[in-house]
């Protein structure tokens, strides 16, 4: 769904599309806010279930085109930066405040977020829209053309909302945008593969931290939060100087170096205070994803920034659906009596295999000059 998601905001509106993920989101927390007996729970379930099948990592894709939308190229990954600093940091915020709210509170004050958040965007975010062909965008119902699109008559409405179904990005439409640039093909494999070692550690971690040295929820809760207030200090504080000092390109290959090194140090830890350590290395593994998103933001014109970042989410989203049927059942294996040698962090060790040939990868990427803006390739890619 990534990649439709993001052309539609190319044609559009980050804006009406953001509308969508936002509103969705306040649906399970709501549930569990109103009750938590066994009926609402399976109804937050389903929801939630389906929900994520339609728009699961919709709003960090949307955001980082609208980003691209307003930033330079020069400054782009440092925006990207603070923008993944600034997830982190709520990624914390969230973490912590479960300490202090009940279980109740909790859901109450998520769909109360949730809420704000949208209301938020709907007031205060100015929308851009690339596409100058567009009528109208997809959330007014005067009919009057906004943002840079050029005026059309009424009657000229029904032609081009006719063409709405057409212009979705078929597998074809992909395989050309990625083709369309070696550094975008490279991109994408280093997405495919830190995507599936990113979630392979977090299907696997806990089980093993639990077997291997008895921690519980607050000790999991802990690391988190270490690893969350490291990677928000260093994506606000440390990317804006390394990035334009070392670019992009070097800057993605020291984080996903200290990906391996901070995996692989998982798989061997020796004693409990081991893992807290690896969870530091969070000050320089997470350069990794605003990078790539800035290498791929420059590959690809103004009008196919939601294109190209969605293509990579939709990369991303097939790595995270295979990564835990890989590795969920190689580390109940090796944690067993039934493993074939005794080496608890295998599974973990090979999760830091898989972010390897991302490293290695990201070694070969070399920053190609930007495409104009003009779409590539296909029946729907033609000179804008």
């Amino acid at each position: 769904m990534m990649p439709l998601i993001g052309n539609m905001s190319d044609k559009y509106g980050r804006k009406a599309l953001l509308t969508v993920p936002l509103s969705l989101a306040i649906v399970p927390s709501a549930i569990l806010a109103y009750s938590r007996t066994r009926n609402f729970f399976y109804a937050y379930f389903v929801v939630k279930t389906l929900i994520a099948m339609v728009c699961e990592g919709s709003v960090p894709c949307l955001a980082l085109a609208y980003v691209a939308d307003n930033v330079p190229e020069g400054r782009r990954a440092s925006a990207f930066g603070i923008l993944s600093g600034i997830a982190s940091s709520a990624f914390v915020c969230g973490n912590l405040s479960t300490r202090f709210l009940s279980t109740a509170s909790t859901f109450q004050v998520s769909a109360s977020v949730a809420i704000a958040s949208l209301v938020y965007m709907r007031v205060f975010l100015q929308d851009s829209i690339i596409d100058e062909q567009l009528t109208a965008p997809i959330l007014t119902s005067t009919g009057k053309p906004k943002g840079k699109g050029k005026a059309h008559a009424t009657n000229e409405i029904p032609s081009k909302n006719g063409k709405t179904f057409k212009s979705a990005p078929s597998m074809e439409d992909m395989l050309c945008l990625l083709k369309s640039s070696v550094t975008l093909s490279q991109a994408a494999v280093v997405a495919f593969f830190y995507s599936l070692a990113e979630v392979g550690l977090h299907a696997s971690l806990m089980y093993y931290l639990k077997a291997r040295f008895h921690f519980n929820k607050d000790q999991f809760a802990d690391m988190m939060v270490i690893s969350g207030i490291a990677g928000t200090i260093s994506q606000v504080v440390l990317m804006p100087i390394l990035a334009p000092a070392l670019g992009e390109a070097r800057l993605l290959a020291v984080g996903l170096f200290f990906t391996c090194v901070h995996v692989f140090l998982y798989s061997i830890a020796w004693t409990f205070w081991v893992p807290y350590v690896a969870a530091m290395f969070s000050v320089l593994f997470v350069f990794s994803q605003p990078c790539m998103r800035s290498i791929v933001s420059k590959q690809v014109g103004s009008c196919e920034q939601g294109k190209a970042q969605g293509c990579i989410s939709g990369i991303s989203s097939f790595a995270n659906v295979i990564s835990p049927l890989i590795f969920s059942p190689l580390t109940a294996l090796f944690l067993s009596e039934r493993a074939p040698f005794h080496f608890p962090g295998f599974s973990i060790m090979c999760v830091g295999f898989a972010s390897m040939i991302a490293f290695i990868q990201s070694l070969m990427i070399r920053i190609t000059p930007p495409i104009a803006n003009e779409k590539v390739c296909g029946s729907n890619y033609v000179d804008a």
